[in-house]
């Protein structure tokens, strides 16, 4: 007979694993247990499908992928013969029921259980119903040395199927919860809703152990915590930051009681925002095997705040930096450009683009005759200034950082082949004034984990002029668009919230504006399903969240 433990030690591994690299993920996970061991926890739970990496899309329909994924977890399970912690860690399984994301629950050098997802999410950034199948049916508790363990995933705890009060039905006295729960802004809260009324529905308390790190466009940003039976925070882990934390649970006559674990102060809303471009850009480079990065420092905020995130990511000696000038560039942007790469410290090349630009022009000479100057030969300039980036790309293996906003993507101010050039955007999904709030941010704030320095390292000049894309004599960006709050707001209207123009300007915005927006928000899709992929941080980036035709009529006129 078992003898029932009194005081559980669980340790949680919140841990960024890189997707398809299940022999680096089991490495991760050895290391994390050994760590779990020294400081004397009794079981490690990771995160959703930690062998294979969160989420691993197509990969799960190749047969090698399960295969190699399957012998991981059976050659993990095996080390649990030492008489240390006992695992629960997530892989896909096939098994005669379809192929599961699921986790296995070893213990004493055996796999002791395997359960599998039930409710796959198929919203957003999830897809999961295209390569899995759910689980046949809710199963029971797993007894581990005595106390009975419930193990809803992710997905799990979020619906309205009942999940963890079947459990709690069954005997479970605690509910453990592997996750990979992607950031937006605010989701801490909103995952803490979910738990908490799951513990009131349930009466127990549940951890949540959520992945870290940046897999393309998505971020996952740690948090782990749990809530009590009683509905209050009994541990909270950092967020943007790898641990293995160990968390003491006591059997009371009342259930299992949290009586030692962390509580991580969780950053505030730009440092988050900050943190998760920085985190992102920093894995997507890293994880790609990309040795340093290069981008095309203008002077302006945009490209600014990319150099910073860029800096603190990666280091001051892995960013190149190319100011372009051409006849345009005022004086004031090439002095803000220099004065920001010597505050970063990184590399700072000047390539003028006067022949290229010119030679373009001289080919073009007969075939454009008779016709006015405009926004073609404003193109030719950014079409040249992605071609040079592309090029030290090419030579010295440098990905290209590319700099656009959600606001300019939004409403198609980027030039195709030219200023959307790149392979990683970290600024993709930060409409133009939260760049603004995060650049201030940033010049009073170092974050933890930056490489970069601290102090003004993105000028005050560079934040307080008219931005402009400096393509013809005397341009602001608010020639052509309205000013940036304006814009932003109606924007988050129509992206994030859906709503129609009518409400729009019943939050006091002139219809006209309103009308012209959602039309260029519509007809610049096309490219925006050509731009690279970069950090999400709000509940709906451009991308997987929002999936809008290219060839579209449809305009809301009431």
């Amino acid at each position: 007979m078992t003898k029932k433990l009194n005081i559980l030690r669980i340790a949680i591994a919140q841990l960024n694993p890189t997707v398809g690299d299940v022999a680096g993920n089991l490495a991760k996970a050895r290391e994390a247990r050994a760590d779990a061991a020294r400081q004397g926890a009794d079981l490690v739970l990771y995160t959703e499908l930690f062998l294979a990496g969160y989420p691993p899309e197509d990969l799960v329909l190749k047969p090698a992928f399960l295969r190699a994924c399957e012998r991981a977890a059976e050659d993990f399970a095996a080390d649990t013969a030492d008489g240390g912690p006992g695992v629960i860690i997530g892989t896909p399984l096939k098994r005669k029921s379809g192929t599961h994301n699921s986790i296995v629950f070893a213990d004493g050098g055996k796999i002791i259980a395997e359960r599998y997802k039930l409710d796959l999410p198929n919203y957003g950034e999830f897809d999961e119903k295209r390569v899995f199948q759910a689980g046949p049916e809710i199963q029971g508790p797993v007894n581990f040395r005595g106390v009975r363990i419930g193990i809803p995933i992710c997905e799990d705890i979020w619906g309205e199927v009942g999940i963890c009060e079947t459990l709690a039905e069954s005997g479970a006295e605690i509910l453990l919860v592997p996750n990979g729960s992607p950031y937006y802004r605010a989701k801490i809260d909103v995952r803490h809703q979910v738990v908490i009324k799951q513990v009131i529905e349930c009466g127990l308390p549940m951890i949540y152990a959520n992945q870290l790190g940046g897999q393309d466009e998505l971020i996952f940003d740690g948090a782990s915590f749990a809530i009590g039976a009683d509905k209050t925070l009994a541990f909270q882990m950092s967020q943007f930051e790898d641990a293995v934390d160990v968390t003491i649970w006591k059997r009371t006559d009342n259930g299992w009681v949290c009586s030692q674990g962390p509580m991580s102060k969780i950053p505030e809303r730009e440092e988050a925002d900050y943190r998760a471009c920085m985190l992102g850009l920093r894995d997507y480079v890293n994880k790609n095997g990309f040795k340093n990065v290069v981008l095309g420092l203008s002077g302006g905020i945009d490209s600014a705040i990319c150099a910073a995130l860029a800096v603190d990511a990666l280091g001051e000696e892995r960013l190149r930096a190319v100011m372009m000038p051409y006849r345009y560039t005022s004086k004031d942007s090439l002095r803000d450009a220099e004065d920001c790469a010597r505050a970063l410290g990184c590399r700072y090349d000047i390539v003028p683009i006067f022949e290229p630009v010119e030679g373009f022009l001289h080919t073009l000479t007969q075939l454009f005759e008779g016709t006015k100057e405009g926004i073609t030969e404003e193109n030719l300039q950014s079409r040249a200034r992605g071609t040079i980036l592309m090029a030290i790309s090419n030579k010295f293996g440098s990905m290209v950082v590319t700099t656009g906003n959600k606001s300019e993507m939004s409403v198609g101010y980027a030039t195709l082949y030219g200023d959307m050039n790149g392979g990683f955007n970290p600024i993709k999904d930060l409409y133009k004034m939260q760049v603004y709030a995060l650049s201030r941010w940033r010049n009073s704030h170092v974050p933890p984990g930056a490489l970069g320095p601290s102090g003004e390292v993105i000028p005050k000049n560079i934040i307080d002029k008219a931005p402009s894309a400096e393509l013809r004599e005397n341009q602001t960006d608010q020639d052509s668009l309205p000013p940036y709050p304006v814009l932003d707001d109606i924007l988050e209207c129509l992206v994030e919230n859906e709503m129609g123009v009518d409400d729009i300007v019943a939050r006091g915005h002139d219809r006209a504006t309103v009308t012209r927006i959602e039309h260029l928000l519509y007809i610049a899709e096309y490219k925006r399903r050509q731009a690279a992929p970069g950090v999400k941080i709000t509940r709906k980036n451009f991308g997987r969240d929002r999936r809008y035709p290219i060839t579209n009529r449809f305009r809301d006129r009431g």
